[in-house]
């Protein structure tokens, strides 16, 4: 990053700089907003939202370029890390903590940090965005290896606590992305891969919670959801990690098997009482014809990928 940029970061934005951002912009159409019937207040917001699809569309090849450079990592042991304050922040923890219910990964594998700790989810911590410091306190608490990721998140693409993430990280040989919602940011400037998925001014003037909050949720959904897929944690579209926790889940699971195997409901709860509630090692043992033990000799021979354990029984 130049010099003129860390200059900007390190001192506090003006409003001057404010009107460069594309996420802070001002709609003068929308001026009389609060007048008008909620119904038509209504379709001017789902009017914006359907526009983040699109815009989240043109930077396929750059989401995808930094899920194929993620994964090799994570295959290696390596962690999915997400830095981010306020509303960026809390959307990498709930991405975080929704991968070890659907994926069954270790709470450790996927991590979100957010500027102020577990108190800025609910509530304010005045100042915790501002500080680089925070940001490398908080990585050096992981111990990060240059087998992890560290996923900067900022509407803005500005925010000091998440470039200080990605700054920091890079610097300690981590690979590094930075997803924001301005184009030329410093946070992409920051990053080995850059993500820069422009939606545009909000409905209300700079409430990245809206526009810029949706596109950030549907790329970190994409970078977990596909890095998992290509883990091995899926079968076809089957979600066969699933951890099943809750009456909900052991539902779920039940079906998933069928829906792999085609078996009959004597035959799902058989497989998975004999693998302790494993929905992959059950749908192995009734697939390949093998008995617990063996589906999960298998399955560690092939670092849990169902697929390439059929095929080994194949062979």
């Amino acid at each position: 990053m130049n010099n003129s940029m860390n200059d900007r970061l390190s001192r506090p934005m003006n409003p001057a700089e404010l009107e460069t951002l594309t996420t802070e912009g001002f709609r003068p159409d929308l001026a009389d907003i609060d007048r008008l019937p909620t119904l038509a207040i209504a379709r001017l917001m789902n009017g914006e939202d359907a526009r983040v699809p699109a815009a989240v569309a043109e930077r396929l090849p750059e989401i995808a370029a930094a899920i194929d450079a993620i994964v090799p990592r994570m295959s290696r042991g390596g962690r999915l890390v997400y830095a981010g304050a306020g509303t960026a922040g809390r959307l990498g923890v709930l991405d975080a903590s929704e991968c070890p219910p659907t994926f069954n990964t270790d709470p450790t594998r996927v991590v979100g940090l957010i500027a102020g700790g577990p108190t800025a989810l609910v509530t304010s911590v005045e100042g915790a965005e501002d500080s680089r410091e925070l940001a490398r306190a908080d990585l050096d608490a992981l111990a990060l290896t240059p087998d992890d990721t560290v996923v900067g998140v900022s509407a803005s693409g500005r925010t000091p606590y998440a470039v200080g993430a990605v700054e920091h990280a890079r610097a300690l040989g981590a690979l590094t992305v930075g997803l924001s919602c301005n184009r030329g940011s410093a946070l992409a400037a920051a990053a080995e891969y850059g993500i820069e998925v422009v939606v545009g001014p909000e409905l209300l003037t700079g409430s990245t919670r809206l526009k810029a909050g949706t596109a950030q949720k549907l790329v970190l959904n994409m970078i977990s959801t596909l890095t998992m897929i290509r883990l091995g944690k899926t079968y076809g579209n089957l979600m066969v990690d699933v951890r099943a926790s809750n009456d909900k889940l052991r539902a779920r699971s039940r079906r998933i098997v069928a829906l792999a195997t085609g078996a009959t409901d004597e035959q799902v709860e058989r497989a998975l009482s004999e693998t302790g509630g494993e929905v992959k090692n059950a749908v192995l043992t009734i697939l390949a014809g093998v008995d617990a033990p063996t589906a999960a000799r298998l399955l560690k021979k092939t670092d849990g990928h169902l697929r390439a354990a059929l095929t080994d029984t194949d062979g």
